[in-house]
């Protein structure tokens, strides 16, 4: 440990004294619907240019999608289980990121008000995000895949510490 080291925490983005709610498993199966609602068409069109030109170098632009949906289908179920987030006693952690890492930390007096969004695809799925907004945009933060009980478990429970906090002021 180095003299800078912060008592109480192993790093800066997995302190010590938290306990990390995980979002939903779900979010994977929904990222990964709209890349093959986005893609897959490309893809599509891609191979069947490829038949119809007969050139052996026209291959190369399906390969080149084909590995990039690889690729997404590789990284989207890490990404999301990168993405937690803690409720402290005066604040509300979110971290996201495998190779970039976030930490954002939103003390619920800066909170101004708390939505929670689910569109088409995301009650499919049953999840929902809530987004937290804050006196200053550098802070807000938003939670993606909470089952939708959570997140109006959390839009309330936000919403009631963001005024309790704010009437102490």
């Amino acid at each position: 440990m180095t003299s800078d080291a912060v008592p109480g925490s192993r790093e800066p983005f997995d302190p010590t004294d938290v306990t990390w709610t995980p979002v939903s498993s779900r979010l994977v199966g929904a990222r990964l619907t709209v890349t093959a609602i986005v893609l897959g068409p490309v893809l599509a069109l891609l191979v069947v240019m490829a038949v119809v030109v007969g050139e052996p170098w026209v291959w190369v632009f399906p390969a080149l999608v084909a590995l990039l949906v690889g690729w997404i289908v590789w990284l989207v179920p890490r990404q999301v289980r990168a993405m937690a987030y803690a409720e402290r006693a005066d604040d509300l952690l979110v971290r996201r990121g495998i190779m970039f890492r976030s930490l954002v930390v939103v003390p619920y007096g800066r909170m101004q008000y708390v939505d929670v969004n689910a569109g088409p695809l995301a009650r499919k799925f049953g999840i929902a995000s809530v987004q937290l907004h804050t006196a200053s945009p550098a802070t807000s933060a938003s939670i993606d895949g909470l089952p939708p009980h959570e997140a109006a478990r959390l839009r309330d429970r936000m919403a009631s510490r963001g005024e309790a906090r704010l009437a102490g002021l």
